[in-house]
Order: C-alpha cells, then sequence, then structure tokens
C-alpha cells in the first residue's frame, strides 16, 4: 500500500508547498554508535524503533512530550548508503526505522517502550497494517548496554500480554542510514497520507506524558480574548494574528534579524523558534527550519486565495503564525517555516535570562559544539 502512495504523495507534497510564504537527490548517513553518538546536549538519549511504516512511527512518536527530534531511516542492514528502492527489494535486511532522540529527564523510556507497543501488533513477523515484507518487522534497537538491559525487560514483561510469541527484535543498533528527504516529517507534509497507525492513537500519545500538575498551574502562557489582544497588540499585529493577515514582504521587523536569541508568541510570550534554526531564505520574511518543539504549534491545510498550503499556529495562543513549505535546506531537514514577524517577538540572548527564557539559552549553544 506505501509503495503504491509515495510517487504520489512526493507529487502532491510538491503541489502543497511549492509557493511563496504570503499570499533531491536522497542522502543517507551512518550513525556512530554507542560512545560515539553524537547529541544535542548531555541530557539528550536516542533509541530506535521499527514498527512497520515509518511514516507513522515517527509522526505518533513527535506528538510526546519529551521527544526532542525524529529521524526516520534504514538499519541494521547489510550494505551501506541503501536507496529506499534497495529496501524494498528485500536484498539488504534493513527495516524501516525511527531514531528518536528523548530527554529522559522529561520522558523515560519505559513509557516510549509501552507507547510503541500500542502502535503495532507485536506478534505479527514481517507485516503491519497493510504493509508487508521484512522491511516492515518490528524491533527495539539500542546504542548502549544499559538501554539494551531495559528494553530487554521492558519487552519480556509486555509479552506476557500476548497469547502467541512476540516479535519485537530487541538488539543493538549495527547501522542506521537516514532515509530520502521526503521520507522525512511525511505525514507533516502530506496531511491525510497513509498511515497504519489509527489516528486516535496520536491524541493518546499527545496526552500520554502530561506535564505534572504543579507545572500546570504555574504555566505563565494563556490564550488571551480579542478586546485584550486588541488593546496590547498594533493593527497589524492584530490583523496577522487573529484575522489571518499577512505583512509585506522585506517590509517586516525580523526578516533581516541576525541576533542570537529566542522568538516568541507575540500574543502569549510562548517560545516557538530560536535563531539557531533561522536561515535567510530570500522570501523576504523570517524563515526557520523547525519550530523548538512541534508540540508547541499546530499545523492545518488552508485552501484560501485559491491555492493549497500548511498553515502554522501557535497551540497555546491559537495566533496565525505563518505557513510551512517543503523549500528549505536539505541538511536542516528540507522544511521552511516561513513566519509573519507581526506574529513574534524577539528576544536577544543578552536579555533572555532577565525576561524569563534563561532556560532556553542551551538551545543557542549546541550548534557551536
Amino acid at each position: 500500500m506505501k509503495n503504491i502512495l509515495i510517487l504520489l504523495g512526493v507529487v502532491l507534497g510538491i503541489a502543497v508547498f511549492a509557493t511563496s510564504c504570503g499570499d533531491a537527490k536522497p542522502k543517507s548517513t551512518e550513525i556512530k554508535k554507542e560512545n560515539e553518538t553524537i547529541m544535542d546536549n548531555k541530557n539528550v538519549k536516542e533509541i530506535y524503533f521499527a514498527g512497520g511504516c515509518f511514516w507513522g512511527t515517527e509522526h505518533f512518536f513527535q506528538q510526546i512530550r519529551g521527544v526532542v527530534g525524529t529521524e526516520v531511516g534504514y538499519a541494521n542492514g547489510n550494505k551501506k548508503n541503501p536507496t529506499y528502492e534497495e529496501v524494498v527489494s528485500h536484498t539488504t535486511g534493513f527495516a524501516e526505522t525511527v531514531k528518536v532522540k528523548y530527554d529522559p529527564e522529561q520522558v523515560d523510556v519505559k513509557l516510549l517502550i509501552d507507547l510503541y507497543f500500542k502502535t503495532i501488533d507485536p506478534t505479527s513477523i514481517d507485516k503491519q497494517g497493510n504493509d508487508r515484507g521484512n522491511q516492515y518487522r518490528t524491533g527495539i534497537y539500542s546504542t548502549d548496554k544499559e538501554t539494551e538491559s531495559i528494553v530487554k525487560a521492558e519487552v519480556a514483561k509486555l509479552a506476557k500480554n500476548y497469547d502467541k510469541p512476540v516479535a519485537v527484535e530487541t538488539i543493538p543498533l549495527k547501522n542506521f542510514y537516514k532515509a530520502e528527504d521526503y521520507h522525512q516529517d511525511y505525514l507533516d507534509k502530506n496531511p491525510g497520507g497513509y498511515c497504519h497507525i489509527e489516528p486516535g492513537l496520536f491524541e493518546m500519545a499527545r496526552n500520554a506524558n502530561p506535564l505534572p500538575k504543579k507545572q500546570t498551574k504555574e504555566m505563565k502562557y494563556q490564550k488571551q480574548d480579542k478586546e485584550t489582544l486588541k488593546k496590547k497588540l498594533t493593527a497589524e499585529q492584530y490583523t496577522v494574528t487573529q484575522e489571518n493577515g499577512t505583512e509585506r514582504a522585506f517590509q517586516n521587523e525580523y526578516w533581516d534579524e541576525t541576533r542570537e536569541g529566542i522568538y516568541v508568541d507575540i500574543t502569549t510570550g510562548e517560545p516557538l523558534f530560536i535563531s539557531t534554526d533561522k536561515f535567510e531564505s530570500g522570501c523576504g520574511w523570517p524563515s526557520f527550519s523547525k519550530p523548538i518543539t512541534k508540540q508547541l504549534i499546530d499545523e492545518k491545510l488552508d485552501r484560501s486565495h485559491g491555492i493549497t498550503r500548511v498553515e502554522v499556529r501557535s497551540k497555546t495562543g491559537d495566533a496565525h503564525l505563518g505557513h510551512v513549505f517543503n523549500d528549505g535546506p536539505a541538511d536542516k531537514g528540507g522544511l521552511r517555516y516561513c513566519i509573519n514577524s507581526a506574529s513574534l517577538k524577539f528576544i536577544p540572548k543578552g536579555e533572555m535570562k532577565d525576561k524569563g527564557y534563561g532556560d532556553y539559552i542551551s538551545l543557542l549553544e549546541k550548534d557551536k559544539k
């Protein structure tokens, strides 16, 4: 099923995103293993899940609080730099796999394993949903002995819930190669695309690891009513954020802003983007390769003005931010979040601590290491 839809998905993806903000050759890389694995910071760990079609598995893990990054690729095969065509030929031994980076201080790996089991039939061999073939086998692959021990113990515990033997591999990661760019964030680029995971499970994932009650009560970012916003915002800021307006290209506050710092929702103050993910796209609006976390934003189909695009809104403030396209830098994931300056407030690095954003300063440092 997925093989049939790939070409259609690529064509539709181009149609959806190949437009301005206002109104590749595939790459494969081998990761370093165990103590050689490169992390974004000392708190981030990684684990690899093979759960059938990697489009849905990636999207599922992206919903979980504490997951800070994902990448789809091919794991534990017998050649270097495989292409998708080689993987589906059943001659390379690779499994479609999702690399999951997570913060163990926010989410327990045991919870990730438990949630993963809800997306698969763990007793099925070489098939999940409508997909058949050894590239769709299930497995959890580790890069360190401690995680491997946890995985084996958790899978053995979960296996007691099934009448048939569990077929999930629990072995070390041998190798991993990033899949072609059009596979990355596939369901974000192609809303409604094929997925073997029931849609309701995505909502379950979003609610599976809520903030502790104390933190929830102390959260300072809250949506404000329109009357308050009319008094607080400029006319342009209100038009853009509340009425889906678009400011002029090259005539807005942050299109050429190059200082280090953080960009927050003008309506709530909630952090959305950081300067290390900002790049010059030539479109005349601030462009980012990704938000700080996708849990801060909503992406919705926008068919206004006779074209199809994907709108970006802040989740807490429900403010219109801009649109996302797939013509961004390939080495940064291939996406371009084209955002109106009027939807944002920029906090320079030197002011972040005093204005309550000190916890985010480390994000500005990670790309310098």
